[in-house]
């Protein structure tokens, strides 16, 4: 026993030691752009903490109008009110946001379309994950809901203005767990079977399939469309698993901080000459491979069918 308690002390020892090195080692991709924003309008879902707070500073340290769209206003006050004070940039703004509630989508798009003529960018970075079996106020799955159908909707309400302010981008946040997931159009709401874990990666794999879909969509209207693995990140998305907590505060010198996660976002909204690749997936500032279900067509057709029948829209 004492002997195989000084080789685990000594692994970790020696983990931590090396901590630095291997954390420069995932650290990943940087934005290496230097693209001001003067003039441009940002919509981040989810901003007021996490990747998407970071993303936020950084836009609009490049000078844009930054709208942080999130359920917790009093939260999302506190982080526009640090944004300023760190970039000194005023216009950082704290809309109202609930992705889990239709009605609430829809009085966001209602207000900032009548409050901004344009839109330049959205980034749908909000999610959660390993919740407990829910239902969002609409009667969807909590993950299936707030993850893909909450986001399709938002991008549905506020295409019109992507449009007019072309060229624009919609930036999608999904995770290299997508290869796990199946979209399974028997069983949508997992009432028939339900596993926390499992239900996040669906919404992934959602996540990747409704780009591909999206950017078929809209060739030739000066939209073009990305989703992004941030990678693996410290951040509060797993606030709902003791386990996972309890994993990234043993590993956190070897996960992603904030920042880092955030700059493949960025990548895929300010990187030029990516119009070409419109639909597809990055991790790392570069492009990545999907999982063949992220590439099935038919699938991807039909989940955007679906979703427009649950939602109760028409989206051609």
């Amino acid at each position: 026993m004492l002997v195989i308690l000084g080789l685990l002390t000594s692994f970790f020892s020696l983990l931590y030691v090396t901590a630095p090195s291997i954390r420069k080692f995932f650290a990943g991709g940087v934005c290496k752009t230097n693209m001001q924003l003067p003039g441009k309008v940002v919509v981040i879902t989810g901003a007021n903490t996490g990747i998407g707070k970071e993303t936020a500073r950084e836009l609009a340290r490049r000078g844009a109008r930054v709208y942080i769209a999130c359920r917790d206003v009093l939260k999302g006050e506190s982080a526009a009110s640090d944004i300023r004070a760190d970039t000194k940039n005023s216009q950082v703004l704290v809309r109202k946001l609930d992705l889990s509630d239709t009605k609430s989508i829809r009085a966001f798009a209602e207000g900032f379309l009548a409050e901004e003529k344009q839109l330049h960018i959205l980034i749908n970075n909000a999610g959660v994950m390993l919740c407990p079996y829910s239902k969002t106020a609409d009667g969807f799955e909590t993950h299936l809901g707030v993850n893909h159908l909450g986001h399709f909707l938002l991008t549905h309400l506020l295409l019109e203005r992507l449009k007019e302010s072309a060229p624009a981008r919609v930036v999608n946040l999904s995770s290299v767990v997508h290869h796990i997931g199946k979209i399974r159009f028997h069983d949508l709401q997992g009432e028939k079977r339900y596993c926390s874990g499992l239900a996040y990666c669906h919404s992934k794999l959602a996540n990747v399939l409704f780009t591909r879909e999206l950017a078929k969509r809209l060739q030739g209207t000066g939209v073009t469309t990305y989703a992004v693995h941030p990678g693996i990140v410290s951040s509060e998305l797993v606030r709902h698993s003791f386990l996972l907590c309890l994993f990234w505060r043993l590993f956190s010198p070897f996960v992603k901080t904030t920042r880092e996660g955030a700059q493949t976002s960025l990548h895929c909204a300010l990187a030029e000459g990516l119009e070409p690749l419109s639909g597809k997936y990055f991790s790392d500032c570069k492009r990545t491979w999907v999982s063949p279900r992220a590439r099935n067509n038919k699938t991807a057709e039909r989940l955007w069918k679906v979703s427009c029948e649950l939602l109760g829209i028409q989206w051609e």
